[in-house]
């Protein structure tokens, strides 16, 4: 009996150091992730916010040095907030999303140009989009997820409400809606599948993506709704700033 009761001292002992051994090893992390807040997220939130109220006055009084100026300044701050992120959840995960949102970058300046540079600025947020698809199904996506695959009738009812005003762009435009909504899948079957809050940031944002995107699309194809160029782009850097947010974790891991 001795012998036993020592043996349950020593198993004891030993659970007690891991323990404090394992919350010892989570106070850089924690430090790490508060001075991450206080030198990145706050202040690249606050850059983001009054870039994008800038941009959106500058388009509502056609300021366009403002808007040139803004516009790309909004989303360099978006890009930030993840690149500099200490602690990601992955750092695949971080590059892949990091990549998406330069992407993005290169779309805003394409569709603020003068002239028409609407398939360039489609064809970049294509590119952004397919990186976000690979960092969600990469890092705990759900490819086999029915419910979350109901977003697709999102899409359906967006291409079938463009359709008639489409013409030479409806392929394009179909591959680009096919793609956002797998997008938005997956963000969606990630969460489900993680029941994390950063995976729920990704999830968010993506179908904060999907309006953005709906509203511009109807804009271009059906015409302007009054309001509609606050709800694209409120909407569009919200979706973002989720995006982006989603690469550090919202809670200590496991």
């Amino acid at each position: 009996m001795d012998a036993v009761s020592e043996e349950c001292k020593r198993a004891l002992a030993a659970a007690e150091f891991l323990s404090a051994q394992s919350a010892a090893s989570l106070v850089p992390w924690r430090a790490s992730i508060a001075s991450w807040h206080a030198t990145t997220l706050r202040p690249m939130t606050a850059l983001l916010i009054v870039s994008a109220l800038a941009c959106i006055l500058g388009e509502y009084l056609d300021l366009r040095t403002l808007v040139y100026v803004a516009k790309p300044l909004a989303t360099i701050a978006v890009i930030l907030i993840a690149a500099r992120s200490t602690h990601p959840v992955s750092g695949r995960y971080k590059a892949l999303i990091t990549a998406g949102l330069v992407c993005s970058l290169a779309g805003d300046v394409f569709l603020m140009l003068p002239g028409d540079q609407f398939v360039a600025g489609l064809s970049s947020f294509l590119v952004a989009h397919l990186l976000y698809i690979t960092a969600f199904v990469r890092h705990g996506g759900g490819l086999r997820d029915p419910k979350a695959a109901l977003v697709f009738a999102i899409g359906i009812v967006m291409l079938a409400v463009l359709w008639p005003t489409l013409g030479a762009l409806r392929i394009p435009v179909t591959i680009y809606v096919v793609v956002i909504a797998t997008m938005a899948w997956q963000a969606i079957a990630r969460w489900r599948l993680l029941g994390t809050a950063d995976a729920r940031l990704a999830a968010v944002g993506a179908m904060s993506f999907l309006v953005s995107d709906a509203s511009l699309a109807f804009g271009r194809f059906r015409g302007e709704l009054p309001g509609s160029t606050v709800l694209v782009l409120a909407t569009y850097w919200f979706a973002q700033w989720c995006i982006a947010r989603s690469v550090t974790p919202s809670r200590t891991p496991r």
